[in-house]
């Protein structure tokens, strides 16, 4: 039955897209398009009467294109989430995060070449996008002012394998970097969590969120204007230091390395490991090996279990390591199966996160 199903409603001025994505959703048995439209200022008439469940989005569109239907949207109240279709250039990229900032929940890239071949690629991502964003609802940092709060989430109720040894945990003060592997969900995610992070905080961060090439540059700069510390990324020997938050490259691993005269990240495109390039297992490992027991190790919300394994290297060698709850996660995925290795020590609602691990390293 129709009425059961996920109604998405499609935007984009090309009615060849428009079509491809369409034979998309209407493939599978869980959703339908309940509606099109060619750029948004028609979208925003049908959504009253179409009611849709998630929104699918083309950034450039003549009369109203996609920013300025989100924050149209915005000013209406329309609580819908919405999946933004990008190019993969770099116009797009800042595009991309300016639609982010406006309230989007996610982004695909567009493929590129010769679409009606290529549109497959996305298919499997966009459906299951629209899957998480329908089931699950996350805070959105509209503006680097502006400080949003989401319902307090119990801890997660998955329990920790009993027949894991219990390593002891690092004495409080002694963290002295922090590494996060994060995926699905995760740009609006980190917004919202390096917002909160005070500007005196000392301790790095070295982060790798799953994200095409050509993105994380514009990515960095945009969690810099909402973050007091300094975000960038990441570049071959950079400098690990106080208060300086690095975010691994698209299509490159990330490892942490402690010189004789300081720590530096290393990049290489070595073949992807769990399936991804950045991959959080990677960062975690080498995290491991470097800091031992003065890691503190974070798993957040994303599909899979890329560094869900790696981050028990961190557990064992007496580190710290936390996973985002399902409640606050778009996907439950990384964190769960972490969680269900055994190797978390403490599961927090996204809102919680930036509290606890202040007072973790203090």
């Amino acid at each position: 039955m129709e009425k059961d199903k996920i109604k998405v409603l499609v935007v984009d001025d090309s009615a060849l897209m428009r079509s491809l994505i369409g034979k998309i959703i209407d493939s599978q048995d869980d959703m339908y398009v309940v509606g099109k439209a060619m750029n948004g200022s028609f979208a925003l008439q049908k959504i009253p009467v179409l009611k849709p469940d998630i929104i699918i989005l083309d950034i450039e569109m003549p009369e109203m294109n996609g920013i300025e239907f989100l924050r149209e949207k915005d000013k209406k109240n329309i609580e819908i989430p919405v999946v933004v279709l990008s190019s993969i250039a770099q116009k797009g990229a800042r595009v991309t995060f300016e639609a982010l900032s406006s309230g989007a929940s996610d982004f695909i890239t567009k493929p590129t070449g010769e679409v009606s071949r290529n549109i497959s690629s996305v298919a499997e991502q966009l459906c299951s996008l629209i899957r998480a964003y329908t089931g699950h609802k996350l805070p959105v940092q509209r503006q680097p002012e502006e400080r949003q709060s989401i319902p307090a989430a119990m801890p997660s109720e998955i329990k920790l394998k009993e027949n894991l040894p219990v390593y002891p945990d690092t004495s409080k003060g002694q963290i002295e970097i922090i590494t996060i592997g994060i995926s699905t969900g995760g740009p609006n995610a980190l917004r919202y969590l390096l917002s909160k992070i005070k500007k005196d905080f000392r301790i790095p961060i070295v982060i790798v969120q799953h994200m095409p090439e050509g993105f994380t540059a514009e990515f960095a700069r945009s969690l810099g204007r909402t973050c007091p510390l300094e975000v960038k990324e990441a570049e071959d020997g950079d400098l690990i230091l106080p208060g300086r938050v690095l975010i691994a490259p698209g299509n490159r691993h990330i490892k942490v390395e402690k010189k004789r005269l300081g720590a530096i990240v290393t990049l290489n495109e070595d073949e992807p490991v769990n399936g991804h390039r950045p991959s959080a297992g990677v960062l975690f490992k080498s995290a491991a090996g470097n800091y031992g027991n003065r890691v503190l190790g974070i798993i957040m919300t994303g599909m899979g279990k890329d560094g869900a394994a790696e981050i028990g290297e961190i557990y064992k060698a007496g580190g710290y390591t936390i996973a985002q709850d399902e409640e606050s996660s778009v996907v439950f995925g990384m964190p769960r199966v972490a969680i269900e290795y055994g190797f978390i020590r403490k599961v927090l609602p996204l809102e919680e996160m930036a509290d606890f691990i202040t007072n973790l390293i203090n």
